[in-house]
């Protein structure tokens, strides 16, 4: 046995020995007080790395479940304002249907029907332009697919989901025309006696001494019984002619007078023999393909602008037809709602909501006068009829947006939270088993490293005390 006093490599042993122990411990009790076995990158690189990225993906899985539950509130709200204009839409119905019963109804109940689905037309308007979610307007078509032409004789009606944005060329190849019938004869002079006009089976007296003038605003005053204008045809001045107020194959005029039209031109020139004329469908073409014309509108049926229906103007020198060849372009864009429904980059879902204002539904119905439910007009039975094909077209227009937002609801928003939900469950479990502090395990550590510092403390005090046994020699 050697004994050396320079260095005491026993002490220098024990003293190593009880710096790992005392860093184990500490490590230990970090673990304990945190709750976390990897604290940081020394810890455990790999795990860190991957445990950081699902820290991430918990935090982004919590955000997307809250933003599927606001994006419900949404559809809700706008479903609750869908669901009262339906109920508006049963009512207006009614009153069509009242109308229709001709046999017990006069002109004053036509009145009071038509002033009641004015009133009601007005409050689905009201609906559809303030229905809001915060500040986000839902129902006025902002939120939907929107279009905008560049010529003034073309109005964007409607869009579908099927419409891609992107602009598109209108063309008209056949015009639109409304039923109209020019008067015989001229009126030169003043009537020389009473006469009564029947137009579309309403009979207005025109009184002895009424110029032309007087007679066409005279018959104006009927209009909204009648669903025709009298204006002095501009093809033929002198003459009177009426045209309806619609265009297309369902617009119609018969008109009879009680007097023959005379040669002196002193009567309205009708005639009393009866005389009738239908209008004609618009033709045309949307993105150079031929689109379905009903009335002055025309709705694409095949192509990127499947869904775009447009709306033609009046001629500008006779509005008995409406405008005619190319029409310039309608831009069309998606304003979707979007929302951000997953954890991930571009993990979105989308919906429109098109307008639901009164003259974005029920429109170009075949076999109807009306062109969109603004226009229905109940003053008469056959008016009625027409009227209630095109308010059925608008309760399927309401129920189909409220079938998707449903569909929506149920299948992408609710289905996909719940996938989440179970998700997030998982991750958070995957992200507990690499970086939480499993305690039983850890105390257990804790308790022997505990000794060993407390072992070591005393192994090298006494360590320190063997060279003190060399003096002993010295002696």
């Amino acid at each position: 046995m050697s004994f050396k006093i320079a260095n005491n490599v026993g002490a220098l042993n024990a003293r190593n020995n009880l710096t790992r122990s005392s860093s184990a411990l500490n490590k230990s009790i970090e673990r304990l007080s945190s709750g976390f076995k990897i604290n940081r990158g020394a810890d455990g690189p790999a795990a860190l790395v991957i445990s950081e990225k699902q820290r991430a993906q918990v935090a982004g899985l919590r955000t997307a479940i809250d933003n599927t539950e606001k994006a419900v509130s949404v559809v809700q709200t706008a479903e609750g304002a869908l669901n009262e204009i339906n109920s508006i839409l049963v009512k207006v119905r009614s009153l069509a249907l009242d109308s229709a019963n001709a046999g017990v109804n006069d002109n004053d109940a036509f009145a009071a029907n038509q002033a009641e689905i004015e009133n009601a037309l007005d409050t689905i308007n009201r609906i559809s332009k303030n229905t809001q979610f915060g500040e986000k307007r839902l129902l006025d078509g902002s939120a939907g697919i929107t279009g905008t032409p560049d010529d003034d004789d073309v109005t964007f009606l409607r869009a579908s989901g099927a419409t891609s944005a992107g602009s598109y060329t209108v063309e008209v190849t056949t015009e639109a025309e409304r039923a109209n019938i020019t008067a015989g004869a001229s009126q030169t002079g003043n009537l020389a006696a009473d006469e009564v006009l029947t137009v579309n089976g309403t009979s207005i007296q025109l009184n002895a001494g009424l110029s032309q003038a007087g007679v066409i605003s005279r018959i104006n005053e009927f209009t909204s019984q009648t669903g025709v204008v009298a204006e002095d045809d501009p093809n033929n001045a002198g003459q009177t002619r009426l045209r309806s107020i619609e265009f297309g194959a369902s617009a119609k005029i018969s008109v009879i007078s009680d007097t023959a039209a005379g040669a002196a031109g002193t009567t309205s020139g009708f005639g009393n023999s009866q005389l009738s004329d239908i209008g004609r469908n618009i033709e045309g073409e949307i993105d150079g393909v031929a689109a379905n014309g009903s009335g002055n509108t025309l709705t694409s049926v095949s192509g990127a602008s499947t869904g775009l229906t447009v709306r033609l103007a009046a001629d500008a020198t006779d509005e008995a037809l409406s405008v005619t060849g190319a029409q310039g372009n309608v831009s069309v864009q998606n304003n979707s709602l979007v929302f951000q429904i997953g954890a991930n980059q571009n993990q979105t879902a989308s919906i429109a909501i098109n307008s639901v204002a009164a003259d974005g539904l029920g429109l170009a119905v075949t076999g109807s006068r009306f062109s969109s439910l603004n226009e229905i007009d109940i003053t008469s039975a056959e008016k009625a009829q027409e009227a209630l094909a095109v308010i059925d077209a608008s309760i399927d227009n309401i129920s189909n947006i409220r079938g998707e937002l449903g569909a929506f609801q149920a299948n992408t928003l609710e289905s996909i939270a719940n996938n989440m939900r179970a998700t997030l469950e998982n991750t958070v479990n995957a992200e507990s088993v690499i970086r939480d502090t499993d305690f039983a395990e850890e105390i257990s550590r804790f308790t022997n490293n505990q000794v060993l510092v407390q072992a070591g403390t005393s192994v090298l005090s006494n360590a320190n005390q063997t060279t003190q046994s060399i003096l002993s020699l010295l002696q």
